[in-house]
């Protein structure tokens, strides 16, 4: 079939874009393209669908062996001992105990699934194991856990698989269990280096303790450490910031991430800055100034940049889990709280843990929520890929779309360049510095435009 035959039936008309999809004209398209980021990830529309349907939808999804292009293994440890200020994933306190009755529910269902035919279809590339903080197993549940996703699913021969955690208590025992696993990639919330911005956001162990970590399992050259810096965070001034940044490229890690801090009002930190014992939280210019700094040191020092907001000192960094699951590989989820997406569907699993048991104990997915996917998945699935590099392919997102979908957006394109945001040359859409700090905002203004051509509406709300 033609592209022309997938193609709207109308030009795009940017002047009937909203500010929110085409960003504004400014001197600092850096600080004020946009007013806010408001989201972590880009998405399109999703339909509910009905919780009776739940079990035979997923069942179905799961009995078609399939044999997608991508796909990862998601793997949620929703414990952690302490609540850091700024989060909203918080679900529950480890305890032994609990933990112990999680990890033998945890592998009912990891066998379950493994035994389905979409499961056995075709080898998994990345494995990721996050939370909560799944660095509060004991090295006895940690070993087996990767001996045990090893065992039952199958993964290419280079597959990455990440254990996610905090420094506090990671001893040599644990990291030695966690190679014994099977585990080849290790990354760490340190947040902030500084002691007084880690007290304040709840964090455990002050600057030295988790930089002479750092640096002890850095230097082991076991496997790919890398680390998280979240920047924005009340008392992370510029100096402190900068300070941060100097302490990732001492500390010896192979990779680092660079997240802008996106306050949630449900969040305890937000509730303290209510209540003023906690300054605010960065603004956006604020935040968007930190991320030049971050750009900027990284390039001086010849980091290799992976995205738009990861970076790696050598080739055995390689983000794989991120790069895929993010943009367009489908995710298996397992345990309590874990999300995925897969056959055209996307799921949240039960958070709560009595539901959590009482599915996998029966033999049920434990499925809490479920929603169809957008027809257009695999065209949103190439926008957020390539904003997530930086760069944007004709060549990639026409083929997605099966029409000439590039050509379609370049009045976009057009305004977005003269903004500051990209440049287009050569098929090809590159993010600016600006760009890649509203590299979601654009993405997600992308994916909006997209949708509502192709249902045939040609009008845009902001």
């Amino acid at each position: 079939m033609a592209f022309e035959d997938h193609a709207p039936g109308f030009e795009l008309k940017v002047t009937a874009l909203p500010e929110s999809v085409t960003g504004r004209h400014t001197p600092d398209p850096l600080r004020f393209a946009f007013d806010t980021k408001a989201s972590a990830h880009a998405g399109g529309s999703q339909q509910p669908i009905s919780p009776d349907l739940f079990q035979s939808q997923f069942e179905n999804v799961l009995l078609a062996a399939e044999k997608p292009a991508n796909r990862c293994l998601y793997v949620h440890i929703p414990f952690c001992r302490v609540r850091c200020t700024y989060c909203n994933f918080f679900q529950h306190a480890a305890s032994a105990s609990l933990i112990e009755e999680y990890f033998d529910a945890l592998v009912l269902e990891l066998k379950m699934k493994a035994a389905q035919p979409w499961t056995q279809a075709a080898p998994f590339q990345a494995v990721y194991v996050g939370g909560g903080t799944p660095t509060d197993l004991t090295a006895r549940h940690i070993a087996r856990l990767g001996q045990l996703i090893r065992q039952y699913f199958p993964l290419t021969n280079d597959c990455e698989i990440t254990l996610e955690g905090r420094i506090n208590r990671f001893d040599d025992v644990l990291f030695d269990a966690a190679l014994e696993g099977g585990f080849n990639r290790f990354s760490f919330g340190v947040q902030s280096f500084n002691t007084q911005v880690r007290r304040k956001a709840k964090r455990l162990d002050d600057r030295e303790v988790v930089l002479a970590r750092i640096q002890s399992l850095s230097a082991r050259n076991d496997a790919p450490i890398v680390i998280d810096l979240l920047y924005g965070l009340p008392y992370q001034t510029m100096n402190v910031w900068a300070q941060d940044l100097t302490d990732f490229l001492d500390c010896g890690a192979h990779g680092v991430d660079l997240y802008q801090l996106i306050p949630m009002g449900s969040t305890p930190m937000m509730d303290l800055v209510a209540n003023q014992r906690l300054p605010p939280p960065a603004d956006t210019a604020s935040k968007a100034g930190m991320f030049e700094l971050g750009v900027q040191m990284m390039d001086k020092h010849h980091l290799h940049r992976l995205s738009v907001n990861h970076w790696a000192r050598d080739n055995r960094e390689r983000s794989l889990y991120n790069s895929l699951a993010k943009t367009s590989a489908e995710v298996l989820p397992l345990g309590a709280g874990a999300g995925g997406h897969v056959g055209g569907i996307s799921l949240m699993q039960c958070r709560q843990l009595p539901s959590y048991f009482d599915a996998v104990r029966q033999g049920q997915h434990p499925v809490a929520m479920m929603m169809t996917m957008s027809p257009n998945a695999a065209v949103h699935a190439a926008i957020k890929a390539g904003f997530d590099r930086g760069a944007l392919s004709a060549k990639a997102l026409d083929r997605a779309a099966g029409w000439d979908v590039f050509r379609w957006c370049h009045p976009l394109f057009e305004v977005w360049q003269r903004n500051g945001l990209v440049n287009v040359q050569d098929s090809y859409l590159t993010l600016t510095l600006a760009g890649a700090f509203w590299s979601v905002t654009l993405a997600q203004g992308l994916i909006q435009v997209m949708e509502q051509a192709l249902t045939g509406n040609e009008r845009l709300t902001a």
